[in-house]
Parts: C-alpha cells; sequence; structure tokens
C-alpha cells in the first residue's frame, strides 16, 4: 500500500463516502476511522494528513491537534478545499494506483494463507468475480470456489459464469457448479408473499453452501467479497446502521474455518471495476448492472414458476441488447424487465390471447438511496415492445415503469 495515506476521521457518517471518493479520485489512498480511534492507533496508520467529516467539537479528542499531522474540519459546505488540502498542504504525490493494490493484495494473500484452503461462494457479479480472481492469482488451486445456479439468474449468466471460471476457463482454482433450479422452484411453489420468496431464496443458498463446505470438509479460510462501502454502511463513528450487509456478519455457523479473508474490503465499486479489468475480467462482466440477491425472485410478481422466470429471462434479454444497441446503455444506473401477475387479453397472430404484461424499468441515481427515472426514446421503446411481444411467448403487452424512489423501490419487490 502507498506510504501517502489520508485518514478520515468520522462523527455522523453523513459525507464520509463522498469525501473518500474525492481522496481517492486525487490518486491518494485515505481510509474511514471512527471519531474515537485512539491516538496510538492514528499514529499506526501514519497518515499524511487528517480530515474531520461532520466534528462535533464534544466529540472530539484534542491530543490530535497535537499531532504533527494538518488537519482539516470538512463539512457540505467546504468539500472544495478537500483536494488542494490533500495535494498542496499535506504534500501528496497522488501515486496510488489499481496495480500497486493488485500486487500488494496478491502479496498479501500469499503471506495470510500459506499452505491452507480458501472456499468463496461465488455469485458471478463483479465483487465476488474480482474476488475470485485475486485469490486463483495468489493461491491457484487452494482456491475452492462454490457456485450455486438456483435457476433465478439473468439469460445464460450461469453458464458465462461456468466459461469463465469452470474447468475450460482462465483461472487456476476448483470450481464447483451446484444446479439447484429445481430446487429452488420446488421451494418456492405456491408462495406469493414478496418476503417469504425472499427469506427461502437465501436460506436456501446457505443450505446448498453448507452441504458442499461439508463434502470439502475443515477449510482454512472463508473467502467475502466485501467492498468499502459494505464496512462503512455497516457502522462507522455515530453513523447509523443504513443496512445489514451479508457480507459483515451472518455466516452459516455449520462452515468450519479459522479465519475470514475479505480482499477487496477496502475498495469502492468503480475501484473494483478497475480492478477487474486490470485482472483480465470480459468488460461484460465488469460492467454487468448490479442484480439483487434473491435474482429475479424480486422482479417476479407472485408465485415463481419455471414458466415466469424463461419469460421474464427472454424479456430482459432483449431489452438490455435493444438499450446496448441504442447506444444507452452506460445512461442508465440499472435497467431491466420484470413480469407482473397480470394477464390481460390480446391478439396474437391472429388469435386471441389471454397472457403476462411486461414492465420495463429504468433508473439513474448515484447512491441507489433515491432514483429517478430515466428517459427513453418511444422510438426506442417502441422497437423493445415490438420485439418483446413477437418473440417472447407468454407476453402480449409492454408497460414501461416511470416512477421515481420514492415512492417506488428500484426492484419490484
Amino acid at each position: 500500500m502507498s506510504n501517502e495515506k489520508i485518514l478520515i476521521l468520522d462523527f455522523k457518517g453523513i459525507n464520509n463516502q463522498s469525501i473518500a471518493r474525492i481522496i481517492r479520485d486525487c490518486c491518494v489512498y485515505c481510509e474511514v476511522l471512527p471519531y474515537n480511534t485512539s491516538i496510538d492507533e492514528i499514529k499506526k496508520f501514519s497518515p499524511k494528513g487528517i480530515v474531520l467529516v461532520d466534528k462535533e467539537d464534544e466529540l472530539i479528542n484534542n491530543e490530535i491537534y497535537n499531532l504533527d499531522y494538518p488537519i482539516i474540519e470538512i463539512n457540505n459546505e467546504n468539500k472544495t478545499e478537500l483536494k488542494k488540502f490533500v495535494l498542496d498542504t499535506c504534500g501528496c504525490k497522488g501515486d496510488w494506483t489499481i496495480s500497486e493494490f493488485i500486487n500488494n493484495t496478491i502479496s498479501d494473500i500469499k503471506e495470510k494463507v500459506g499452505n491452507g484452503k480458501v472456499l468463496l461462494a461465488l455469485s458471478g457479479g463483479v465483487d465476488s468475480s474480482v474476488c475470485a480472481v485475486l485469490l486463483s492469482k495468489a493461491i491457484g488451486k487452494q482456491l475452492t470456489c462454490v457456485f450455486v445456479d438456483h435457476g433465478l439468474m439473468r439469460k445464460n449468466e450461469a453458464n458465462e459464469v461456468e466459461s469463465i471460471f469452470g474447468p475450460n476457463g482462465n483461472y487456476d482454482l476448483n470450481f464447483i457448479k451446484v444446479d439447484a433450479q429445481q430446487r429452488y422452484y420446488s421451494k418456492l411453489k405456491g408462495v406469493t408473499d414478496p418476503e417469504k420468496k425472499r427469506k427461502i431464496i437465501g436460506e436456501e443458498f446457505i443450505r446448498i453452501f453448507e452441504e458442499e463446505a461439508k463434502k470439502i470438509g475443515t477449510v482454512d479460510f472463508l473467502a467475502q467479497g466485501t467492498i468499502y462501502p459494505d464496512i462503512i454502511e455497516s457502522g462507522i463513528g455515530k453513523q447509523k446502521v443504513i443496512k445489514s450487509h451479508h457480507n459483515v456478519g451472518g455466516l452459516p455457523d455449520v462452515v468450519d474455518f479459522k479465519a475470514i479473508i475479505e480482499p477487496l474490503k477496502l475498495l469502492f465499486k468503480d475501484e473494483v471495476r478497475k480492478a477487474g479489468l486490470e485482472l483480465g475480467l470480459p468488460d461484460y462482466l465488469v460492467f454487468r448492472q448490479p442484480f439483487p440477491g434473491p435474482g429475479l425472485g424480486v422482479r417476479i410478481i407472485g408465485e415463481i414458476t419455471e414458466e415466469k422466470v424463461k419469460i421474464v429471462q427472454d424479456a430482459d434479454y432483449i431489452y438490455r441488447e435493444e438499450i446496448k444497441n441504442a447506444g444507452l446503455d452506460k445512461m442508465f444506473s440499472q435497467y431491466f424487465a420484470a413480469i407482473t401477475n397480470l394477464r390481460s387479453v390480446g391478439v396474437k397472430n391472429g388469435v386471441r390471447t389471454y397472457d403476462y404484461a411486461i414492465a420495463l424499468r429504468a433508473i439513474i441515481t448515484n447512491d441507489f438511496m433515491s432514483a429517478d427515472c430515466g428517459n427513453i426514446p418511444f422510438s426506442v421503446l417502441q422497437k423493445i415492445t415490438n420485439r418483446i411481444v413477437n418473440e417472447v411467448d407468454g407476453v402480449n403487452r409492454v408497460l414501461f415503469d416511470c416512477t421515481p424512489k420514492p415512492p417506488a423501490t428500484i426492484e419490484f419487490e
């Protein structure tokens, strides 16, 4: 890790991520620590400078001002001063790079793991995929990745993950693919309540992961694709916990391991993507849209059936293909198709139909806490609609969701 480090001491947790992003954009490494971090820990961190975020006088340890480090107090009004503080006042050269991070992380993994075995639940998303590649580069076949295909992934996604990480892929690791599609469909049969569906999908994943872990036997380390926002949002300083992340606690008790490895826990999402490109992962995986843990389960209203899964997979594939063809894919933070529980009368190929309505959603957001509806030209929507109703069996109507968040959520359930 670069010797040039900026320490952010957080009091309220309102601006900490945006401030950390500004510093990282200067190619200077930084970390967010609680306001009550001890003086000894601060000295151990050996920062080039200290940033106090939303400082509260009654909480500050005044000994900080006696340390031989430049200090700045930052709030919403003076964020523009931050870059000058880092580069000019602190004298940082701005030489921290993702390449340096990768090399240092690989060395750290080798040292920590030694001859041990590592187990990783590979989802196929960018975080777990980059985590898998870093571990593979460091320890090769000492790593075992378990990929659970629950049948609720986007079209062709399971095959894409296997082609990259499986026996014919480019990486030196042990890959276990569990085909659990019918198991999930059976468990979800007749279930319509959104929370019950989510619970079944999550619990079943843990049960399958535990079963595969038992077959492997004792492993020394459990690896996770935790990233820095997961850590920050799970509680820094006085911040109210925004989310309870699955990567921060809640581990399956039955898996026998000695310690946890989180190679990406100090990177933001865009930095994880940069690392993925640097490590040679394909663009379509690195820039894959955010995908919810329960997968298509939250994009299928009502009961989840194999028929509905195929319908939404095919409709979503057409939607994403046409958005990319129109050159709009980089405009939206997230866009996807969902299948409603609405069936309506229509006419298809001269025959009366009673089929499902597909809903299309596209949103623009900086933080996913709130979101605006994306603007898709009507001619593009027409083309998408024509393709879906003509190419996807079981659909005779396409709707566009133009609701912002709030009051809507980004996903449907």
